[in-house]
This record gives structure tokens, C-alpha cells and sequence, in this order.
């Protein structure tokens, strides 16, 4: 046996091509390579989800643009208060920006009470007439009438238009209270100038409470709606009429009216 072995390993000595070849080693695999992952930016916001309802809803007490009215509400992360906040503050700067444009339009809006006994004429300004026309301006105007047939005490736009009769018959009764009595003239001077800031601001209309929304003021609804309508809109003037304002009235004696008329029954 072992001398045939042997024979055969001589055929491969001396012919090394009819060598069985060597089968190919199988190549390891290889790791699979991860896909890099892109750094996130640190300033990307969860996504807010908003619907059409809220939108529709927010549009409703703001009257802003569907866009600013959906942005609103994504920066503030869907909480309606917030998003008016938003857009008042956006509403306020686009007004702002509107200050210096010349309004010669406009319309005169009226208010009569319903007694009939007192009645209001305004001036309300607009850039041009097409915006004058706007049902917008229009309620915005009526409701001007309405906010001065409402306040008595007003009797100028803002605290720079007060009267300087006003200012000068407010100071010195002012400067007469008893409580002042005293005190330093620089300690009387600084509390008697802090009350007639509250005085002025009862004068003017711009910073009464807005008689629909006690929590705005006259000016800031103006804005607001400047910023609605786009354009420049000015409180001008306005004149109050009180029927009766001015006369004398004839002071009737009750109890002498009374005995006259039984006079009658007695003759």
C-alpha cells in the first residue's frame, strides 16, 4: 500500500499541473458600514399642529390675514391668548410704521341716545376713500360716537390737546387741597403733577377704556385697526351736544305750584 502511495505522489512531483487545485479561500464579510447620521439642528421646534378651526376661530376675534392668524398660533404653540398677544404686538408695529402717512379721506360718523338728549359728532381720517367705505372703518367711526357720548368727562383726543384753561384751573386747585398743606414746594409740585396725569388722561378720549373691550383703550384699538386696514387712520375732532346745554332753566316752585292749583278748588 505504501508503495503506491508513493507512486502517485510522483505523477504530481514531477507534473505540479495535474495538481487538484486549491479551491479559493471564501473572503470574510465585511461589516456593513451604518449610514452617518446628520447632526439636528438645536434650533428646530417641535412641529405644532394646527387646524383649520382654530384658525377660523382665531381669524374671528382678530380679523388678521390666515397667514399671521396660523403663525400666530404655531409661535405660540397653539395657545390662543398668546397668539393674540402676538398679533396685537405684530398689529402695533405694523400701526406704528403707519403714523406718519397724511389721511385727508375719511368719513363723519354720528350718535344720538335714545332719549334724544344727547348726540355726538366725529371726524374720523382715512389715507384714502376707498378704505373710508370699509365696513370696518365705518364701525370703527360709529363706535368713536359712541365711546364720547359715553365718557363726559372727555373733551379732547389726547392728554397733549387738554385745554390750558383746564390745565391751569386743575393745578391750582390742586395746589389748594389740605393735604398739601405744609409739605416742601419740590414734594407739593411732584404729587400735584402725578394727579393731573390722572386728571388729563380722564380728559382725553385716546386713553379712556374701549367701551366694547374694557380691557383696551381707545388708542390701542386704533391701531388695531390701522393695522387691519392698512392705512393711516386719525381721530380729528369731535363736538358733544347736551340738550338744554347752556340755558337758563326756570326753576319751578313745587309747593307754590301745589297751592296755586288748590286755590282754584277753594274759590
Amino acid at each position: 500500500f505504501a508503495g503506491g502511495v508513493e507512486k502517485e505522489l510522483e505523477k504530481y512531483r514531477s507534473d505540479p499541473a495535474a495538481a487538484p487545485a486549491e479551491e479559493p479561500k471564501a473572503e470574510a464579510p465585511k461589516a456593513e458600514e451604518k449610514p452617518k447620521e446628520e447632526p439636528k439642528a438645536e434650533s428646530d421646534k417641535p412641529a405644532v399642529v394646527i387646524s383649520a378651526l382654530e384658525v377660523k376661530e382665531l381669524r374671528a376675534r382678530c380679523g388678521a390675514g390666515i397667514a399671521d392668524t396660523k403663525k400666530a398660533l404655531v409661535e405660540s404653540g397653539g395657545d390662543m391668548e398668546k397668539a393674540m398677544e402676538w398679533l396685537k404686538k405684530k398689529g402695533m408695529a405694523k400701526a406704528d410704521k403707519k403714523a406718519g402717512n397724511v389721511s385727508a379721506e375719511g368719513a363723519i360718523a354720528t350718535y344720538v341716545h335714545f332719549n334724544n338728549k344727547i348726540g355726538v359728532l366725529v371726524e374720523v381720517n382715512s389715507e384714502t376713500d376707498f378704505v373710508a367705505i370699509n365696513a370696518i372703518f365705518k364701525e370703527f367711526a360709529s363706535d368713536v360716537a359712541m365711546q364720547i357720548a359715553a365718557n363726559p368727562t372727555v373733551v379732547c383726543i389726547s392728554t397733549s390737546e387738554v385745554p390750558a384753561d383746564a390745565i391751569a384751573k386743575e393745578r391750582e386747585i390742586e395746589m389748594a387741597k389740605e393735604d398739601l398743606e405744609g409739605k416742601p414746594d419740590a414734594v407739593k409740585a411732584k404729587i400735584v403733577e402725578g394727579r393731573l396725569k390722572k386728571k388729563y388722561e380722564e380728559m382725553a378720549l385716546l386713553t379712556q377704556k374701549w367701551i366694547k373691550d374694557e380691557d383696551k383703550t381707545v388708542e390701542q384699538v386704533l391701531k388695531e385697526t390701522i393695522a387691519k386696514l392698512g392705512e393711516n387712520i386719525i381721530i380729528r375732532r369731535f363736538s358733544r351736544i347736551n340738550l338744554g346745554e347752556g340755558l337758563a332753566k326756570k326753576e319751578a316752585d313745587f309747593a307754590a305750584g301745589v297751592e296755586k292749583e288748590l286755590e282754584k278748588y277753594r274759590a
